[in-house]
C-alpha cells in the first residue's frame, strides 16, 4: 500500500513539474511556428505589395530574391523551434543526451547512404537561392532527371528541398532540387518576342515590311502596352522561304515576362492589319514562344 501511495506520490510530482514542462515546450513549439508562419507570410506579402505599388511593371530581382529568402528562413526557423523542443523533452524525459551521441552518429551515416538524394536536394536548393537562378514569380521551364521536353510554369515556392511551378493549365509541378539540369529563365532582366508572320510569296515585301514596321510603332505609342516594350519593334526581314510562303521575322525587345502578353497582341494586330489591305496570310502562324507561357 505505501509502495503505491509512493508511486502515484512520485507520479504527481513528475506530472506538476517535468511533464508540466514537457507540455510547456510542446506548446510552445507549435505556438511559435504558428507565429513564424504569421510572420513570414506578413514578410512575403508586404514584398510582394511593395513590389506591385511600386514604379515598376515587374517584379525587381531583388524582391524575388527577397521572397525565396523569407520562406527559407521561416521554414529554418520552424525546424530549429521542433528540434530544441524535442530536445529539452528528452532530457525532462530522464534520456541522457550525451549518451545518444554514439547511436546518432551511426544513423546519421546510415541515413547519409540512404539519404543521399535528400541531402542533393538540399545542396542543390542552397545553390538555387545563393546564386539567385530563379525567384518567386518568375516564369521558367525546367528539365529534370528523366524528362526530355521539360516543364515551364511561374514559380511559387521555392524550399531547400523543391520546387514548385504553376503551369499555364493550372497544374502544380513540384521539381526536387537536385533532380533539375537545366534551368531556363524567361524573367530575366529583359525578354524578346519573335514572330514569324507567313505571306504569300505574291506579295510586295517592302509593302509588308512597312506595315509591320507601322503595327510595331502603333503598339509603341499605346499608352498601355508601350511601357512593356524596352524599344519598338523591328521588322528584321525575310527569314525564310517555302513552296508558296515566305515568312517575315519581326521582333520586340520587352520587360521580363511581358513578352507573351506582347505577342499575343502584335498578333492579333498583324493579322487585323494584313485584313484592312487584303494580304491573305495562311491559316498558321509561326511564333518561337516558349511552350506553356503564361
Amino acid at each position: 500500500m505505501n509502495l503505491a501511495v509512493i508511486s502515484i506520490t512520485d507520479i504527481t510530482t513528475w506530472a506538476r513539474t517535468s511533464g508540466l514542462e514537457i507540455v510547456l515546450f510542446i506548446s510552445g513549439a507549435i505556438m511559435l511556428s504558428r507565429a513564424t508562419r504569421w510572420i513570414g507570410s506578413a514578410v512575403t506579402s508586404r514584398i510582394d505589395a511593395k513590389s506591385a505599388d511600386g514604379a515598376s511593371l515587374v517584379r525587381s530581382e531583388s524582391a524575388k530574391h527577397s521572397h525565396v529568402v523569407a520562406q527559407v528562413v521561416m521554414w529554418a526557423v520552424i525546424v530549429l523551434l521542433y528540434c530544441v523542443a524535442a530536445v529539452l523533452t528528452l532530457q525532462r524525459l530522464g534520456i541522457p543526451i550525451t549518451g545518444l551521441v554514439a547511436p546518432a552518429a551511426v544513423i546519421a551515416v546510415a541515413l547519409g547512404f540512404g539519404a543521399q538524394r535528400i541531402v542533393q536536394d538540399i545542396l542543390a536548393g542552397l545553390f538555387i537561392i545563393a546564386e539567385r537562378q530563379y525567384g518567386f514569380g518568375d516564369a521558367v521551364r525546367i528539365a529534370a532527371l528523366g524528362s526530355e521536353v521539360g516543364v515551364s510554369g511561374t514559380v511559387e515556392e521555392i524550399t531547400l528541398r523543391v520546387t514548385r511551378l504553376r503551369t499555364v493549365n493550372g497544374d502544380v509541378v513540384i521539381v526536387p532540387n537536385g533532380q533539375i539540369v537545366q534551368v531556363t529563365n524567361q524573367s530575366r532582366d529583359w525578354a524578346r518576342t519573335v514572330i514569324d508572320v507567313p505571306v504569300p510569296n505574291t506579295a510586295d515585301v517592302n509593302r509588308v515590311r512597312k506595315l509591320l514596321a507601322q503595327v510595331g510603332r502603333d503598339l509603341c505609342d499605346d499608352p498601355s502596352l508601350g511601357p512593356l516594350l524596352l524599344d519598338s519593334p523591328s521588322v528584321l526581314g525575310v527569314e525564310r522561304l517555302e513552296v508558296d510562303t515566305l515568312h517575315v521575322r519581326i521582333v520586340a525587345r520587352t520587360l521580363p515576362g511581358k513578352q507573351f502578353k506582347i505577342g499575343r497582341e502584335l498578333r492579333a494586330r498583324i493579322a487585323l492589319a494584313f485584313q484592312t489591305e487584303g494580304i491573305h496570310v495562311s491559316t498558321s502562324l509561326d511564333t518561337i514562344d516558349p511552350i506553356g507561357a503564361s
